[in-house]
Formats: structure tokens, C-alpha cells, sequence
């Protein structure tokens, strides 16, 4: 039986979730995990997540399909090991290992929704067309940063470009794509000459480079590796290990918090006055455009929170006139931004 909120709760609004979340008292744990492994019911899974989540007051973004689970929550600090006990007792989860979150601010999320999906992540592969499990060798962060020395070694960003614009590893190949499907459409290609080079392939947490590499693989790429863990675990060794940080910037996350700092250098410039450095993206606060966008204090401060002039404009409308503008001509002409864009290798 599926389990489901109250009404009161369904119909909470984000600033009521936001004021709870400033008013606790305890800390939270932000993680993310994920594993390829065969679900026989989805939807059943979903519910049991659901149930046990909702009542540890977690919070997050949790996809689980036929073919496994892709997790982005936090926990409460104090429900810890409960949870833990409780996903490590699942035989279908049982060994999985969690990335923690570099930086923590407690309202990494502020609702808990778990959704069934085609699959984990949206790849357009056809996953009946290769072996998906025939991945690469992990690497970890020194022989990653020794893939990065390796001048015959290419090192691919497989993040879109509004990711990588903010952070990534010294001489990487940074695509400027939107999507990971757009990526793994034009990466084999683009490397068509590079099939028998070292490759390390790195990702946010692991799970995009997992399924990219034995995409590479079947298409005749021999030397292929992935870092584990991904950018977040790349952290925690390069700190527990003493080793040097070769990524630069910081790394995007797909939470309240869109980032969180892996080095203190700024790589990334601010699209509203394009030339001052900065890497703290926002969403136009405009909800009819919402654009995401990387903004610098000034900037920040002049336009309020807005991505344009336009749309401080544009909010400031009656509701009659937002609706006759919006049909008429704001969608087609407020193209500011794109997600990805041009950015040189440094």
C-alpha cells in the first residue's frame, strides 16, 4: 500500500519548510549514494524508502528504478545510525558506500521526495545494446592527480558545462552540453582518436562515469577509468591523505546549496556584468524564468536576486499583465542566459 503525507503536510509551503529547518536544533548529514542493482518492484521499494525516511525526518531527492537507486538526501545527525542500519539491511543496498557532503548547511534539502523512474539517471542509452556492468578500473585521488600530470593522459569532465564552468580538474575536457545524454551522444566521437590513451572520466559522486565508462568501453575504448567516488570523495582523500588538491573551484550540486567549495580558487566569471570573478550560481527569482545563473555581490545586489533588468520588470507587473506579456512575447524574447556556455580549458 502506498504510503502518502496528510494533506497538511502535501500542502506546506517552501518557505514553511525553510522556517522549520532554521528552527532545529539538532545538525543534519548531507550524503549521496547510489548502486546499480536489480529492483524487482520500484514502487514497492519507493513506498518502504518513503515510510522509513519520512518518519527519520530526512529530507532529499531520491530516484529508484528497475535498475537500481540514486540518492541525494541529508539525516539527521541523532537518526544516524538508525538509518544506516536500516539501508545497510536491505540486501539490495546492503554494502553501498555513502559520498558525504564536503560542505554542510543543513538546508541542502527541504522536503523529502522519492520518485520511480525509467532509470536513475537519463543516459538515452539502450541498455540492452552492451554490457552496462563491463566498467572501468576505479581510481583513486593520487592516481587521479596523476592522470592529471600525465601528458599523455586525457581527463574528461563527464558534468555539463554549467557544472564545470564553476570547477574541474587542470586540463580537463570540459563539453559544453546540458545533459549527460547530450554528452555520451558526442564524447566517443570526439575521442574517436584517443581509444587507446589513459582516460579518467569524473563525475559529482560516481554514478554518471559508472554507466560512461562501459559505454566507452563498447565502443572500443581500452584504457578507460573512473575516479570513485567521484569530486566528493576526490575531497575527503585529497584532506585525510595529504595530498594536492588538482581540482579547481568548486564543485555543483544539484541541492538548495548548487555548490560547494573544493579549492579556493574562483575560475568562473559573473553573467551579469561578465567581468568580475565569481562562482555562486543562483535562480532568477523571477519563478517565470527562474534561470540559472552565476552571480557576483554586486551584481547580486543591484538586481536583487533577478537575472535581468527585464525581469525585475516583469515581476513587478499586475497578474493580468504578467499573463498578457507571458503569452504574447516574454518566453520568446527573454533568452539571457543558456546553461552551458563557452568556457576556455585553464
Amino acid at each position: 500500500m502506498t504510503f502518502t503525507l496528510t494533506k497538511e503536510e502535501r500542502l506546506k509551503s517552501k518557505e514553511k519548510r525553510q522556517e522549520e529547518l532554521e528552527q532545529e536544533t539538532f545538525s543534519r548529514i548531507t550524503l549521496s549514494f547510489y548502486k546499480y542493482v536489480q529492483i524487482t518492484d520500484p514502487q514497492e521499494m519507493r513506498d518502504k524508502l518513503f515510510k522509513k525516511f519520512y518518519l527519520l525526518n530526512c529530507r532529499g531527492r531520491i530516484y529508484v528504478a528497475k535498475e537500481g537507486i540514486n540518492a541525494q538526501m541529508n539525516v539527521p545527525e541523532d537518526n544516524w545510525d538508525e538509518f544506516n542500519t536500516y539501508i545497510q539491511s536491505l540486501v539490495e543496498f546492503n554494502g553501498v558506500p555513502y559520498k558525504i557532503a564536503v560542505e554542510e548547511d543543513r538546508k541542502s534539502f527541504i522536503k523529502l521526495t522519492i520518485k520511480v523512474k525509467d532509470k536513475i539517471v537519463a543516459d538515452g542509452l539502450d541498455d540492452m545494446s552492451f554490457d552496462s556492468s563491463n566498467t572501468g578500473r576505479y581510481l583513486t585521488a593520487q592516481e587521479m592527480n596523476e592522470y592529471v600530470e600525465n601528458p599523455e593522459a586525457v581527463v574528461v569532465d563527464m558534468r555539463n558545462g554549467y557544472e564545470s564552468e564553476i570547477g574541474h580538474f587542470k586540463g580537463a575536457i570540459t563539453p559544453d552540453v546540458d545533459s549527460f545524454r547530450e554528452e555520451l551522444a558526442i564524447i566517443t566521437d570526439e575521442l574517436a582518436d584517443k581509444k587507446d590513451a589513459p582516460i579518467a572520466l569524473y563525475c559529482t559522486g560516481g554514478i554518471r562515469c559508472e554507466k560512461a565508462s562501459a559505454w566507452m568501453k563498447h565502443n572500443g575504448f581500452r584504457n578507460v577509468r573512473h575516479l570513485k567516488g567521484g569530486i566528493i570523495d576526490y575531497a575527503h582523500q585529497v584532506k585525510e591523505q595529504g595530498l594536492v588538491n588538482k581540482f579547481k573551484g568548486k564543485n555543483f550540486v544539484f541541492d538548495e546549496r548548487l555548490g560547494e567549495r573544493i579549492s579556493d580558487e574562483i575560475i568562473a566569471t559573473c553573467h551579469l556584468c561578465t567581468n568580475r570573478k565569481a562562482d555562486n550560481h543562483y535562480h532568477c527569482k523571477n519563478l517565470s524564468c527562474h534561470t540559472l545563473f552565476i552571480g557576483c555581490d554586486v551584481c547580486m545586489n543591484k538586481k536583487q536576486g533577478y537575472c535581468s533588468t527585464r525581469c525585475i520588470i516583469f515581476d513587478r507587473l499586475p497578474d493580468s499583465y504578467k499573463q498578457w506579456w507571458m503569452r504574447n512575447s516574454f518566453k520568446k524574447e527573454h533568452t539571457v542566459y543558456k546553461k552551458k556556455r563557452m568556457r576556455l580549458k585553464s
